[in-house]
């Protein structure tokens, strides 16, 4: 049975996209071959894992788990700012050590953040070196009309609205999803949606769930992606963003 987690986060999908679909329309904007119009891309080839780093295992935040070499290398290949990709390419090396089955891959989670903010920084949003957003990336109140109605669940604690939810950070997450799903992985002691370690960690945990995880499987992958936004507009370019993502990682051309 899955968990209640993805209802909740389907109900963004309602909307087209957490910030009233301005972040599904750069896709349209930054990357080549993501055009709504194209053939859809069925689903993110799987890729490699990014090599660690020589850091010591014990105790090393997601976001010193790569190797910086490799950051360097596929950032500059890839257009991801080299901050974001170190959380997108930490969240697969921690799932990859805790939930080896799942087979997320890098490209999914950072093409998935590439979506819902283009990497936090949707409407001139920066991303700090400590992994948090400035200023915080909130989406529309979900009122009903061209929304789902989501009363506040939260006080406003999470989304700083006491009257309705909002898709709060980076990827998105409704309060009710963040409770389920946050997670400290910058190891600063928060659960931070604004904070990309945290968050981008959180979507590699839901997405793992809600493909029964197997993300290396087309069904698996399409599962995943479905339950995080089910429109066939956001499927084709998530999917087109990782492999194109997949194309410029140096360990992947071998």
């Amino acid at each position: 049975m899955r968990s209640p987690m993805k209802q909740d986060q389907r109900t963004v999908v309602g909307r087209r996209g957490a910030l009233a679909g301005a972040t599904l329309v750069i896709g349209v904007l930054v990357l080549s071959g993501c055009t709504p119009e194209s053939d859809p891309v069925p689903y993110a080839v799987p890729v490699e894992l990014p090599p660690k780093s020589d850091a010591p295992d014990g105790g090393v935040a997601n976001v010193d788990l790569a190797d910086p070499q490799w950051i360097t290398d596929v950032a500059e290949a890839s257009g991801i700012p080299e901050r974001a990709l170190r959380s997108y390419a930490g969240a697969a090396i921690r799932k990859a050590e805790l939930t080896p089955e799942c087979g997320i891959g890098w490209t999914t989670i950072a093409a998935v953040g590439f979506a819902e903010s283009d990497h936090g920084r949707h409407d001139g949003s920066k991303l700090g070196e400590d992994g948090v957003v400035s200023p915080p990336i909130f989406g529309v109140p979900l009122k009903g009309g061209e929304t789902e109605e989501i009363t506040d669940t939260d006080q406003g604690v999470i989304d700083g609205d006491p009257v309705h939810d909002r898709a709060v950070g980076p990827f998105q997450f409704i309060p009710q999803s963040w409770e389920n799903w946050g997670t400290d992985a910058s190891g600063d002691g928060v659960l931070d949606p604004q904070n990309l370690d945290d968050a981008a960690m959180a979507a590699a945990n839901y997405l793992c769930r809600a493909s029964d995880y197997d993300m290396r499987t087309e069904d698996g992958w399409l599962s995943g992606i479905r339950a995080y936004n089910s429109s066939p507009e956001y499927l084709r370019r998530v999917a087109a963003a990782a492999n194109e993502y997949a194309e410029a990682a140096p360990s992947d051309k071998r």
